[in-house]
Formats: structure tokens, sequence, C-alpha cells
């Protein structure tokens, strides 16, 4: 004998137990206000840089004398022709600005990538096979902290001569160690795990252990670690051009801009300001995002 169901208890919806991975995902997205911020901020310069030759009003390169150290459009002699001015050679602010975006985000990312590939190698080979592979790493470590980035770069550039891609290779061959560091430790944490025990004893060959359940489980470290030198490299090529041995002339780098401009920082303000803000709201958004990016690639470390 079967029990007939009552009418409300056959139409009730069955509850949801589960919610769909992808509107999980969404909503942790939308609560990450870092990641949120920091990517747009970092996007909309990424976008700037990419359609440069069609968003600048003005050849960056073109110089018109006649028009020296105009003042932006918000000054009373400030004209939409040059919405931020120009500067001491008459060359369009605007313009230079969008295309110092693709120098700086060139050197961010070159270096990043460089000096990430050198210290991840380095790093989870002394953090995986421990030794005196540990050892050896741990030694070239300690040998590149005890010689200063800025002065070593300064004295590299000096002999070798200042260009854009010297500057992004020293500083690629220089920025390695905190990589090193943190995939060291990083490494040794995921080493002693249990399912890299389980492929070691499937007879899993190393670099199938390494690739396949080691670097996947510190990619969320190496993000953080690559947005951090990625800004920190963009702060010292600035600091390069600064001092006339980064990016030469006539390259619209935001740090040559700043050098070219301080002869003329007590009359013509906004020439240094501009590209200031600029290199500040950058590296603040290469920041930002990194940190966003890492608490939502690990929600479980946010208590």
């Amino acid at each position: 004998m079967t029990v007939p169901s009552s009418p409300m208890t056959a139409n009730a919806p069955v509850p949801n137990v589960t919610a769909p991975a992808g509107s999980l995902t969404w909503r942790r997205l939308r609560q990450n206000k870092a990641l949120l911020v920091g990517g747009g901020i970092l996007l909309l310069i990424i976008l700037v840089a990419i359609f440069a030759p069609w968003i600048a009003p003005h050849d960056p390169y073109f110089q018109d004398l006649a028009y020296r150290t105009a003042p932006p459009v918000w000054y009373e002699k400030g004209t939409w022709l040059h919405p931020l001015g120009t500067d001491q050679l008459g060359r369009d602010y605007l313009s230079r600005l969008f295309y110092g975006a693709r120098i700086s985000l060139l050197i961010g990312i070159s270096v990043a990538v460089i000096s990430g590939l050198i210290g991840t190698a380095l790093g989870m080979a002394a953090g995986y096979f421990g030794g005196r592979v540990d050892m050896f790493v741990s030694f070239l470590v300690t040998t590149r902290l005890s010689m200063p980035v800025i002065l070593v770069a300064l004295a590299t550039v000096a002999i070798v001569g200042g260009s854009l891609w010297v500057v992004i290779l020293v500083l690629g061959f220089l920025k390695w160690d905190r990589f090193a560091v943190v995939m060291r430790s990083a490494t040794q944490q995921v080493r002693s795990l249990e399912y890299v025990a389980a492929a070691q004893s499937a007879g899993a060959s190393t670099w199938r252990i390494v690739r396949g359940e080691v670097l996947p489980n510190v990619v969320p470290h190496l993000i953080v670690i690559a947005t951090l030198e990625a800004a920190s490299a963009i702060l010292l090529e600035a600091a390069l051009s600064f001092l006339g041995l980064g990016v030469q002339p006539p390259l619209p780098s935001w740090g040559l801009m700043i050098s070219e401009a301080k002869a003329y920082m007590f009359f013509s303000f906004w020439l240094i300001a501009i590209p200031g803000s600029a290199l500040a709201m950058l590296i603040f958004a290469i920041n930002l995002a990194g940190d966003g990016l890492h608490q939502w690639l690990t929600p479980e470390d946010k208590a």
C-alpha cells in the first residue's frame, strides 16, 4: 500500500545544496575589491598602452618649439590642442604619456618573466632536492643579496651603455632572489604532502612530479612575487632613467619624462606631476591587483 503524497510535498522544489562553481567563483570575484579596483586600473593602463597609436592625439616625437611648456587645459592659457600641455621641446605630453605606458609595462613584464624563470627554477630545485643543491642555491642567493641592485645596475649600465633592452636584461638578471627564496619555501611545504609521495610511489618521474604536482600548488605564491617584482622593476627603471642611465631619449619613458622636467619643476610643475602620478597609479594598480589575485586563488588563507 502506497501513501499518496500531498500536493505541497509533490510540487516542492528540491533545495540546491551545492551552488554552481561558476556562480561561486563570480561571487568571490565580486567580493574581492582589491582585484576589481587594481585589475580595473591595470586593465585601463594596458588598453591605453595597446591602443596608443590610435588614441594619441599627436606624434609623441614631433617637436614644436613654438608651443614649448604649454600648460594643460585646466590652466588659463591651456588649449584642447594639447590637453596635458607640452614639454620643453614642444612635444605633446598626453601622447608621450600614452606611449610611456608601453615602455613601463614592457619593462615590468619582461623583468618579471626573466627573473621569474631564473628564480623559480633555482628555488624549486633547492626545495625539491635539498641537500647540496639547496646549499648551492642558498649560496647563490646570499651572494646576490650581498650586492645592492641599484648600485650594480648603475655600474653595469654605465659600463655597457643605457638602452631599453640593457635595462631589461640587467634588472632581469638581478631580481631573481625573491623568487628563489619564496619558491624554495613553498616547494618544501608541497614536497612533504601525501599526493607527492603517492606520485613518487607510483613511479612518476621527477619532471612529472615537479610539473604536475608541485608547480600548480605554488603558482599563487609565484603570482604575488611576480607582481611585486614587476612594480619594483618599473620603479628601478624610472630611477635609472631619472639619473640618465636608463631608457635614452627620445623614448617617452615616464622616468625620463620626470628627469627632463626637473629643471622646470618650479615653473611648470605639471611636467613632473603628470608622469609621476601615472607612475604611482601603475605601481598601485599592480600591487593591488596582485594582492587581490592571491586572495582569489587561495581563499582558504582568508580567516
